[in-house]
């Protein structure tokens, strides 16, 4: 699908530099995918691109996906509807909700996405087959992604960083959500590198989790075993949950803004920054080690506490 929202040249490697690096002879990169495009970025980018093909393929006329009341997918989601020409709908976990409850959902139905308000228990079903299915007889012509882009296009998406990363990496970091990224970037590393996974969700099993979704990338347990066998798990940086956070995690954030202009936000890149600084805080051996940190976007929300 020949379209500037799905061109990647904006996403540079960027080298960042703190006392602390330079101390233990590391080099880190940061690979600024946030930079793609203003609403599609980051892994959202990653992840539509391939399923917004299928779709094209399948001569859809328009796509339904789902996400919270602050979901950076449907924003991204709907950007790319809107420049891609398909129409598109928004299936929102909250029925008290409405298309002006906050910046997010009002942004979506201006690029024209439609916008349904699911209650809780109905929104929970999301992963049903029988209800995906309902959903398709009732907008025939749609083509389905689930929420934040998590299946097996998706998973394809991401392994496309590998390529644009032109050095030998020892480690990548990478925040984690649905595990379609990590899984991706664990498929995908040619480099065998050291992947290293940081969940914002508080009590994930990211291992178990992303066992599951490699399972049926491949076909092959045996296969997905050994991609994890790449993977290290860092589950102690969530800040107590999904978009939780303290004063610490924001000085820090604010810290790397004002010392090397990354701006990071407090969901996902900011926790994922904060277990790699650690850990190069806390690790010996380090000289020379290149170390890659992938930024995955998501910064609408972070603009309050970057100054």
């Amino acid at each position: 699908m020949e379209n500037h929202v799905f061109d990647t040249s904006k996403s540079v490697l960027e080298r960042i530099s703190l006392p602390l690096f330079d101390a233990k002879g590391v080099e880190v990169y940061v690979k600024r995918d946030d930079l793609i495009h203003e609403l599609v970025s980051g892994n959202k980018w990653r992840k539509l691109k391939y399923n917004l093909a299928q779709a094209r393929q399948n001569k859809a006329e328009g796509i339904f996906t789902f996400g919270g009341a602050f979901s950076n997918h449907l924003l991204a989601t709907a950007a790319a509807c809107k420049e891609t020409g398909f129409r598109s709908i928004g299936f929102v976990r909250g029925e008290e909700l409405n298309a002006d409850s906050n910046d997010t959902l009002r942004k979506c139905s201006e690029l024209g996405m439609e916008l349904i308000f699911l209650d809780r228990l109905e929104y929970g079903m999301r992963h049903d087959f029988e209800y995906i299915k309902e959903l398709k007889n009732e907008h025939p012509n749609f083509y389905a992604i689930p929420e934040g882009g998590a299946n097996y296009y998706g998973v394809i998406g991401c392994q496309e960083i590998w390529r644009e990363i032109p050095f030998q990496a020892n480690h990548v970091f990478a925040a984690q959500g649905t595990t379609t990224t990590s899984c991706g970037l664990a498929a995908g590393n040619t480099q065998k590198a050291e992947i290293h996974v940081v969940p914002v969700l508080k009590g994930f099993d990211a291992l178990a989790e992303m066992k599951k979704v490699l399972d049926g990338f491949t076909y092959d347990s045996d296969l997905s075993a050994e991609y994890l066998e790449q993977v290290h798990i860092h589950p102690d940086a969530h800040f107590g949950g999904y978009a939780k956070y303290d004063t610490g995690l924001l000085e820090f954030i604010r810290m790397i803004y004002r010392e090397c202009r990354l701006p990071l936000d407090h969901v996902y890149t900011g926790k994922a920054f904060y277990a790699l600084y650690k850990w190069v805080e806390n690790s010996d051996d380090l000289e020379g080690e290149k170390i890659v940190f992938l930024h995955t976007g998501g910064l609408q929300a972070s603009g309050f506490y970057l100054e």
